[in-house]
């Protein structure tokens, strides 16, 4: 990678930087609420995504679903 590729992904991460700066003041004053993350593939085209938050309740059934589901895979390869 060559000082100008480097110089280029600086100014652009910069330019994210700013736009998440931005969007966390707001136009109006208030600040951005906690849950709301950028996404930075998503920051690079200009739009914003909301990063979702599980409970961990949820977390805890989903982990619990998945090993049920290993366990019927290591059941069957058993076999």
């Amino acid at each position: 990678m060559n000082s100008q590729e480097i110089l280029e992904q600086i100014e652009q991460e910069i330019s994210r930087l700013q736009q998440v700066k931005a969007l966390l003041q707001g136009s109006n004053g208030h600040k951005a609420t906690a849950g709301a993350h950028i996404n930075s593939s998503a920051a690079t085209q200009g739009s914003t995504k909301v990063k979702r938050v599980l409970s961990p309740e949820a977390r805890k059934k989903i982990a619990a679903a998945q090993r049920r589901r290993w366990a019927k895979a290591r059941k069957a390869q058993a076999k």
